[in-house]
Order: C-alpha cells, then structure tokens, then sequence
C-alpha cells in the first residue's frame, strides 16, 4: 500500500470519538468497554480491509475482547493501537497479537493514573466549584460542572489519544512498571491533599449544643474548634470513609446514613 493509505487526521478522530463516546453504551460484565472498541474500528476495517474479508474479521474480533480502562486517560491505549494496526494494514512487522497485549498490559497502569487524576483531583475541584456557586438554589453551580467537565473530559481524551498515536510502543516506557507506580503515587498524594483541602472548606456541621464550663455554659462548638478546627465536618468525612473503605457501603447508602444522623441530631437539639 502506499503512503495514501495512512490514517488521515479524520481516520484518527473517527476512531477516537467512536470510542471516547460509546464506550460504556453497549457494556457488559463479559467485555465491559470491548464493543466500542469493535465499532470505532469499522471505519478503519472499511478503509484497510475493505476486499478482504477475513483481515476485517481477524482486526474486528480481537478488538471485541474484554477491555476496561479510565476512558480520558486511557484514550492513549487507543491512540498506541492505532499507530500499530496502521503499520499491521501496512503490511510492518507487526504481529495481529501485539495489540491484544498492550491492551492488555496497558488498561491497569492507565487506569490507576486516570482515576487518580479524573476522580481524585479534576471532578473534586468542579464540584467543590459548582457547589459554591450552587448555594441559594442558584443553576448556574451544576450548569457549570456539566460544560467544564463536558469540555475537560473530551480534551483530556484527544490529547491522550493523539499523544499515544505519535509515541506510539515508545509511550509503554513512561507507563509500565515503576514509573507507573510514581507516576499514579504521585496523583494520589496531590488527590488527598485536593480532597482534604476541599472538605474543610465545603462541608459544614456545627452543633449548637450548650455545655457547663464553671457555673455557666459554653458553645459546645467553641471548645471542640479549640481542640481541633472543624472537627465535626472531619469526622464526617472520616465516618464516610469508613463506611466506603472498611465497610464496602455504597455513595447512596452512605448518604442515608449521614442524613439520618443529622436528622436525629437536629430533633435532639444537637445540631
């Protein structure tokens, strides 16, 4: 084939959009994320392989495997795919195997450092932001989540994807192994200090609890800030960590819970 077979910019993003936006559209627990894979792939199984059936079987198969990965982050898998069943098509010394295996290999590490960087820190700060904006019953705080991360999303994945389409296998180096483990350590210690900077400042709970201090009474909550600033919303924020961690409880359980110990606190004059 000659160089008018490459993967134009549209071949590109036509694999990249498929995927990025359908990959949980057709999901099951058998392939999880592998039917996007099949179907961002038929455009390019019409462009390569369009007389010869048994090559579009072969591409469209082992791309309809089991596949799981953080989808913004883990764009760059794809872009790592692309690049090598374009040298595949190509006619390269590349195996139909190979990439099965960086599939494979990859959705772990890319997993580990986007969840560390889209759940732990990128969804945190736009909430934090929309809740301050949404005090008083105001739209604009979930009007500004939905557009910011509708356009962070979307670009955190087209770079990733174009980023690993250029690196091509040489992009495996920064990902794999120890660097990975740096790599997702150090998002999670930023996550931490991005959660826990974001709790003390949005999450209120105050008693207004009366207590006896040498013949007469003190806020209960003057003597705790003097002990520790803010420590009932920490202990909130510890009590719901457990309830996830150690005792496996769902968001929503989780929050019937809160909300019925706040109840309660409320009606026994606690809170």
């Amino acid at each position: 084939m000659g160089q008018d077979k490459l993967l134009s910019k549209h071949d590109l993003n036509q694999i990249w959009y498929r995927w990025g936006f359908t990959h949980l559209s057709s999901m099951s627990y058998e392939k999880i994320q592998g039917h996007s894979w099949a179907y961002s792939y038929i455009p390019f199984a019409n462009k390569f392989y369009k007389n010869d059936i048994e090559k579009k079987r072969r591409l469209l198969q082992r791309h309809s495997m089991f596949y799981n990965t953080e989808p913004q982050t883990g764009q760059l898998i794809n872009g790592i795919v692309a690049s090598l069943e374009e040298q595949i098509a190509m006619g390269k010394d590349v195996s139909e195997e190979m990439p099965v295996n960086i599939k494979t290999t990859l959705m772990g590490p890319l997993a580990g450092i986007g969840d560390s960087i889209i759940q732990g820190i990128i969804v945190p700060i736009l909430l934090s932001i929309g809740m301050s904006l949404a005090k008083g019953g105001s739209p604009l705080g979930p009007i500004f989540y939905i557009v910011a991360y509708g356009i962070i999303g979307p670009t955190i994945s087209y770079i990733a994807f174009h980023s690993g389409y250029k690196l091509g296998v040489n992009a495996i180096d920064i990902i794999v192994g120890e660097n990975s483990k740096r790599i997702t350590d150090a998002f999670n210690i930023l996550g931490v200090m991005v959660v826990g900077a974001l709790a003390a400042n949005t999450i209120v709970l105050k008693t207004i609890a009366k207590i006896p201090m040498g013949g007469k009474t003190e806020s209960l909550e003057n003597v705790l800030n003097g002990i520790f600033p803010g420590l009932l919303p920490l202990a909130m924020v510890l009590l719901g960590w457990w309830l996830v961690s150690s005792k496996q409880m769902t968001a929503t359980k989780v929050i019937l819970i809160m909300t019925v110990i706040v109840t309660i606190g409320c009606l026994i004059g606690l809170f």
